[in-house]
């Protein structure tokens, strides 16, 4: 914890920041407690988005539940629908066609993509460095073009179904990925060039910020805000899923748990994307993207259409869902910004008992109000850029 003398002379002012301002995302609000602009306490109120998406859960079937999934991260939605297809398969003790395996693991490490460059590209922008972010921008944007050539969308992508993937990796997917990648690394290295020797970048992001590495994780955060503490701590590394393990890659950590650090974090984190998604690239085989399973897996349309058999298994999945045998089961992926986790109560139904998410900006925020003690009221913005807060996996 920091330790501060208040000085006997000054004035302790109460100050509330947000929610209306536009850099708390409407449901932030900062309760601060300052000596002049230092700030000597600040509890961190995150609001209501007011969407249940817990409670939603539970009244729709297992592949309903998909597209409320993209609602949590929007940025990363990729994550959020393997999240919950594996963790779905681990209760029904399924394992989903090789192909499908590496399919959802590129389309994974894309989304952590986009999602860090969103994070960096304003992040920079609070700090000032506005070109980057606009680089950081086109980055995005080349990316989400390939998630939507995959998908049909560029956010509500709602791409995986328990037991599979919607369709196939289009023609010509990987020939695009390798042409985008040599674009993202000229703007990666424009990136660098611009804010490596950038003193004011480096003096708003050095040092600020900082907490140890034992709080980080009595507070149960986890991702970049953990790894920049220097606990190289990664849900693939650790509990490795699909094929992760198939794959050579880096754990990037920090050393001093600031600002700066969770920024370089993700920066690495964003190459070491690329090399995962080049070796699965490598190694991914033509076979099917879903289980041949009835009880799973929609009919083909020209069985709907055409007999009787198709047509009442095409209702029964629609209306009733996959059953799922009853039990619980918590599984976690490696989101964007930490552990993802999903934990399902099965009643042996069609639908959902109980879903309960572990969302990872949630810990993050809770760790926040110390990150700023000792801190300025500048230091609020970049601080809180560097948590990557999404408010709709956050709204509890």
């Amino acid at each position: 914890m920091v330790e501060m003398e208040l000085d006997p002379t000054s004035e302790v002012m109460s100050l509330q920041m947000g929610p209306s301002h536009p850099a708390t995302h409407g449901t932030i609000k900062f309760w601060l407690k300052l000596d002049g602009e230092k700030i000597l306490n600040c509890d961190v109120e995150i609001g209501y988005l007011h969407r249940g998406f817990e409670k939603m859960c539970e009244q729709r079937t297992w592949n309903h539940v998909v597209p409320y999934t993209d609602r949590l991260n929007y940025i990363s939605p990729l994550i959020n629908n393997v999240g919950f297809a594996l963790a779905a398969e681990k209760m029904l003790d399924l394992e989903v066609p090789e192909r499908c395996q590496y399919i959802r693991m590129i389309m994974s490490e894309i989304s952590r993509m986009t999602d860090h460059f969103t994070c960096l590209g304003m992040g920079a922008a609070e700090a000032g460095a506005l070109s980057v972010a606009f680089y950081a921008l086109e980055a995005r944007e080349t990316l989400f073009d390939i998630v939507t050539a995959v998908t049909g969308a560029r956010l509500t992508v709602s791409y995986t179904r328990v037991g599979g993937v919607t369709q196939d990796l289009p023609e010509g997917f990987a020939d695009r990925i390798r042409g985008a990648f040599v674009d993202i690394r000229q703007v990666m290295a424009d990136c660098d060039a611009l804010l490596s020797k950038n003193r004011i970048f480096i003096e708003r992001m050095s040092g600020v910020g900082v907490i140890p590495a034992e709080d980080v994780v009595s507070y149960g955060v986890t991702g970049p805000l953990l790894r920049a503490c220097g606990v190289g701590y990664d849900v693939r590394k650790a509990y490795p899923y699909l094929f992760y393990d198939r794959v050579e890659f880096t754990v990037p950590t920090g050393t001093q748990g600031d600002n700066y650090d969770r920024f370089s974090v993700r920066f690495e984190e964003i190459r070491q994307s690329m090399r995962i998604i080049e070796q699965a690239l490598d190694q991914i085989r033509p076979g099917p993207v879903r289980v041949d399973d009835p009880r799973i897996t929609l009919p083909q349309k020209k069985d709907v259409y055409g007999n009787i058999e198709g047509l009442m298994n095409h209702f029964k999945l629609v209306i009733e869902g996959v059953r799922i045998p009853k039990g619980d089961i918590y599984q976690a992926v490696e989101g964007a910004n930490g552990e993802l986790g999903f934990y399902l109560v099965s009643d042996g139904s069609g639908r959902p008992y109980r879903v309960r998410v572990r969302p990872p900006c949630f810990f993050g925020m809770a760790a926040l109000g110390q990150m700023l003690k000792g801190c300025l009221i500048s230091d609020i913005i970049t601080t809180f850029g560097m948590i990557n807060m999404i408010g709709g996996e956050c709204d509890r």
